[in-house]
This record gives structure tokens, sequence and C-alpha cells, in this order.
């Protein structure tokens, strides 16, 4: 019967342990010297080699002829360990054993010397499922077992147990195994089996197996189901996962501010039946990465990627500002939290990927700095200006020309050529109020300053005519003229640069000004014209 990869190369010897030399290297000392411990904790994430470890160990301390601390694997007692007919190595499941009935009668046992074997090894994993009343029993068995009763415990949340069990154990902790010994295992592994694996396959097994070897084998035994020849798009496949290309056309989308394109894009996604949790958990290592690039002179000893990979990140991320790269990461963050508990995964993913395009958007500090570092850069670079347009100047009057004896002196002057057409035309701007109402909105302190204001279109300008002389000064800070700009774009589907039109007031009349100023003036006219003799006397 089919054996799947994961059980068929499960290490035999410590060392066929991957990534764990500290760990190895203590228990084989311990073996050799004969300084056993009574209870050992094994703690550590999913297929880092806890169980396996636990196995080689009772098999070591029990075998017949081993072999530098290692067992042979050929004696009686390995073999019988191996196929399960020695009854004294017992691997138990504390999250269906784990009440105090099940303890109380492991106690029992463990008074019964072994069968066969030196030591009666019990291994019990996932231990921290157990209830508090069942550690209770196990307290005095665990603190004084017999000389011949050797427990291995092992976890992946040492946090839940109670610090009485931690004090009683010799605790070993196995770390995240790195992706390049896990890529260099599979490659051995395919080379001794009846399949290819491509050198970026493995490492894209590594990356998503996050420092787990059974994952990584378990992801490879999809792929070689599919076909003998695994390469990275037979990974991307059976993962469930976006190409690189797919990240690249997103992060391409972001650089531009192109929420549209963007959508379609996790719109195509999803109709492929890629997870969308998946995907931002991609996307999220994707922008780790820009991160890092952007941070790290080296960022090939921190990302496990191929050199050419690394240079078309390092590429990507000259697009990109620090802070810009950051408010990516918080936002993915919380659409990850959200994900997990929302209703509809692929509205949360469409909504981070519309913050992502349009920071303006989102109200967290991270996209306001990220909002007014690209303003800072804008200003530096030249790329935003607020300007005034200089005043037309009104065309100078013909100079007179000197008399001549043809035309009588009455002869009435040739009037003055109509001055040259404006380079572009000026045409109003009919949805200015469409743009004040967005901003009362966005930036209520902008919308008050532009009250009564309006505009017109002279090439790629839109001039704003107030009287306000607050608006030249508010718009320049804070980033508002990103705000006015956006709501320019949105009514109007195009970008447009800011200029200020000055109003000229119109002529007036001094006798009437000045009676308009006057309240009383305007009294006795309006007394005069009505018929009434209204007289003023001075005191």
């Amino acid at each position: 019967m089919y054996q799947v990869l994961y059980r068929k190369w499960r290490p035999k010897t410590f060392s066929e342990v991957v990534g764990q030399p500290h760990i190895t290297t203590a228990l084989k000392n311990e073996i050799r010297t004969g300084r056993l411990a009574h209870a050992y904790l094994f703690v550590g994430s999913r297929g880092t080699g806890k169980t396996s470890c636990a196995k080689i160990l009772a098999k070591a301390v029990n075998c017949l002829h081993p072999v530098d601390g290692d067992p042979c694997g050929e004696c009686e007692i390995c073999r019988g360990i191996d196929d399960g007919s020695i009854l004294d190595v017992t691997e138990l499941d504390a999250a269906s054993n784990n009440g105090v009935d099940y303890v109380r009668e492991l106690r029992e046992e463990v008074a019964y010397m072994p069968a066969a074997a030196r030591y009666r090894v019990y291994i019990i994993d996932e231990v921290h499922m157990m209830s508090d009343s069942a550690f209770n029993a196990l307290l005095k068995t665990l603190e004084e077992p017999p000389a011949h009763v050797i427990f291995i415990l092992a976890t992946t949340e040492v946090h839940e147990l109670p610090d009485t069990i931690l004090s009683r154990c010799q605790r070993f902790d196995f770390g995240r195994i790195a992706a390049e010994e896990i890529a260099a295992r599979l490659r051995h592994i395919a080379e001794n089996e009846s399949f290819s694996l491509s050198e970026d396959a493995a490492l894209m097994l590594a990356r998503l197996a996050d420092g787990g070897m059974r994952d990584a084998l378990s992801l490879l035994d999809q792929c070689v189901s599919r076909t003998d020849d695994v390469t990275l798009e037979t990974v991307s496949e059976a993962a469930g996962i976006a190409g690189r290309d797919e990240l690249y056309r997103l992060s391409a989308a972001v650089r531009a501010g192109d929420s549209g394109n963007a959508l379609s894009l996790i719109d195509r996604l999803h109709g492929a039946s890629k997870d969308m949790e998946r995907l931002c958990v991609e996307v999220l290592d994707f922008y780790r990465q820009l991160m890092i690039v952007k941070q790290v002179k080296d960022p090939a000893s921190i990302i496990i990627l191929p050199p050419a990979e690394i240079e078309r990140l390092q590429a990507e991320a000259q697009g990109y500002t620090l802070p810009a790269v950051l408010h990516c990461l918080d936002v993915l963050q919380q659409a990850l939290s959200r994900l997990r508990a929302g209703a509809s995964r692929r509205l949360e993913m469409e909504m981070a990927a519309v913050k992502l395009c349009r920071p303006e958007l989102d109200a967290s500090p991270e996209a306001l700095t990220r909002r007014i570092k690209a303003l800072e850069d804008a200003l530096r670079g030249g790329a935003v200006a607020v300007s005034e347009p200089a005043p037309a100047t009104t065309p100078a009057a013909p100079k007179p020309e000197a008399p001549t004896s043809s035309p009588p002196p009455s002869a009435t002057p040739t009037p003055a050529a109509p001055p040259a057409a404006a380079s572009a035309e000026e045409t109003p701007f009919t949805g200015w109020s469409e743009v004040l109402e967005t901003l009362a909105e966005s930036c209520p302190p902008l919308y008050g300053v532009l009250m009564g204001s309006t505009a017109t279109i002279r090439g790629e300008h839109v001039l704003i005519a107030t009287a306000n002389e607050m608006f030249k000064t508010l718009v320049s800070r804070d980033g508002n003229h990103r705000v006015l700009t956006d709501a320019i774009r949105k009514t109007t589907g195009r970008d447009y640069r800011i200029g200020l039109k000055k109003i000229v007031p119109p002529p007036t009349d001094g006798a009437a000004e000045e009676e308009a100023d006057n309240p009383l003036s305007a009294f006795l006219k309006e007394s005069r014209e009505s018929g009434l003799d209204v007289t003023v006397k001075e005191n």
C-alpha cells in the first residue's frame, strides 16, 4: 500500500532530523553518557520534529546496540518499536484521552516492569489538551516516577501548561526549520523517488510550509499526484495560490492608484477558485518582502527567493516609499483578521484592495503618513504647485501715426486690431458644485473656504476664483491639495493642476459708493423719491 511521503521519510535516527541540531546533539549526549531525565517536554510549532525525536529517543534508550547515541535500527527492540509489537513504548493523544480517569489508569500501569525493553516510555502528544484535574493527578507520578519509566510530553501550546508541570520536565524548544533546509530535504527526497522537483518549486514549498517539514511533504505529495515533473506552476495550482506575476500586477495597480484594475484582478482570481485568505497572506508576504528589500542591504539573507526574483523585488520597491509599504501591511493585517471572522471573504479582500489603491479613504495614522509623504515628495519634485496665473494684460494702444498730407486733419483714426487669442480657451467648470459636495464630506475646512467660489477650465488647469484669502494657505498643507485634486478627478475623470484666478472688483462710481456706505444718505434719497420732505438738523 502507498505510504505518504511524510510517513515514509520520517527520521529514524537523530542524524536524520532536519533543522534541530541543538536538540539532537543534547539528546545523543545524554544517551551516550547515561544521564537520562525521567520527564522530557518537547515544545514547538507543528511539523518541526517533536514526535519524531520522541520516537527516536524511545528507541535509543532501549536499543541493544546504540551507535553514538543513535538507535541501531536493526536489533529486535528497534524493529519491534517500529512495527508496534513491543508494548513498552506507548504513544498517547491527550486530545482524546484528557480526563482524570485516564490518568489514574496510567498511574496504575507505570508500577509494572517493562516486558521486553529496558524502559517503559510514555509519549503524550498535545499534552496541553489535558484537563486541570488530569494534570493534578499526574503531578506526583511525573515528579517521582519509577526508575523504569520515562515520560515524553509534546505540545504546540506551552503557555497553556501549568507551571507545576513545566518545573518537573527537562524542556527542549524546537525552532521553525529554515526554508533552505526544507528545500534541500525536498530535493533529496525527489532524487530518491520517481519524480523531479525544480529548485524554484522546492523554495516555494519551503516558504508555504512556514517552517514545518510535514506541511512541506504533504504539499509535495499533492503536487506529485498531479505530475511527476513538479514546477513552480504545479505548486501554485496545488496550493491554490496566485502566481508571482499576479502579485506584481496587483502591486502595479496599487502604485497607480487604479482600484478598478485591482478589483478586476481579484475577481479573476476568485473566479479561478483562489482562496481569499490565502491570497491575503500572499499579498501580505509580498509587501513584507518589499519592506525588507527597502531596509536591508542584503535581503537574500532574510528572503528565501532566487537571485533573479530578488532583483525583480528591488526594482518593484523603487516605486514605493516606506510609509506606503507600511500602510499596505497594516491594511492587509486588518483584512486578514476580518477575513477569518467575516461572512464574505471576497468582500473583505476587495475592500482591502480599494484602501491600498486609495489611501485617502483610510482614516488610519498609517494612511495619513503615506499621504503626507507622497505630498512631500511631489512638492519636492515640483509635480505639485499652487500658482496664481499672471493677470491678463490690456493690449497697448496703437501708437498714433505721423500725419500725412493725404488725409484731412479731421479724418477718423483707424481702430486698433483686436488682441491675439489665448493659447488655451477658458471654459466654465460646470461640475464645480459636485466638487464642493465631495469636499464637504472629505475636507470640511477646505469646503468652508471655497463656499461661494467658481471655477473655470483652461487647458490642464482648473482656475479657482475665490475672494477668501485663506484658500491659498490652506490648500498647501495637510494633504489638502491632494484631496482637492482627487475630488476634481472624481467629478471629471481626469487629473488637473490647480491655479488661482484673481477676482477683479467691478468699477463703482465714487458718489454711489459713498452713498452705499452711508445708510443715512440712502434713507434721505428714498424719502425724496417718495415725496416726503425730510430735514436733518445738526446739533
